[in-house]
């Protein structure tokens, strides 16, 4: 930080502060060449937080959500990385809103976010969280690396459409109930 936010956050004048900086009595303090004088944060050491992230479609797959939260496990054990909490969710892949995803990628004690596909942890925009791991110091371990292949973008290509199909029916079914309790409502008057 600079010097006169230093100065505001120490509730002092910056002259004040300036004075302080000449007598070296702020530590982690230096002037850059442009004359700029910068207060370093001390730097803490991170205690290591290994979480795991399982994800299945559906409530049917919980059996499948168990062995595949037990591999990872497996996984971070063979590694030697103690793990500080399995987080299991049930949801879509495609859904950008699930909770409990967005709780760990808003958890910045997160130092490393073991999943077993890349797809469990999301169906599209995989690169956008692998971006906010690296950029809160958080390592992305992917234990089965698939490459693209054909059978992996048919089943992006079937989520897709599965997605787009469950909106539109789900937007029909909530107008025909509003359809039918304005009707109701006119038959009543």
């Amino acid at each position: 930080m600079r010097l006169s936010e230093y100065a505001k956050q120490n509730g002092i004048q910056y002259k004040t502060a300036w004075l302080h900086f000449r007598k070296g009595l702020i530590p982690n303090a230096r002037q850059l060449p442009t004359g700029t004088i910068v207060i370093d944060a001390p730097t803490i050491a991170r205690k290591a937080k290994t979480v795991i992230y399982a994800r299945v479609s559906s409530s049917e797959q919980r059996d499948d959500l168990k062995r595949q939260a037990e591999r990872c496990v497996q996984f971070a054990n063979a590694n030697g990385w103690q793990v500080e909490q399995v987080v299991t969710e049930i949801g879509s892949g495609l859904n950008d809103e699930r909770r409990k995803l967005l709780g760990l990628l808003k958890d910045v004690t997160v130092t490393r976010l073991i999943v077993e596909h890349k797809d469990r942890l999301t169906r599209f925009g995989f690169n956008y969280i692998k971006v906010l791991c690296e950029h809160t110091d958080c390592m992305l371990v992917v234990i089965n690396q698939v490459d693209t292949d054909e059978q992996d973008l048919i089943q992006d290509f079937i989520s897709v459409i599965t997605s787009f199909c469950a909106r539109i029916y789900g937007r029909r079914r909530s107008r025909r109930k509003t359809e039918k309790l304005i009707e109701k409502l006119r038959n009543e008057d």
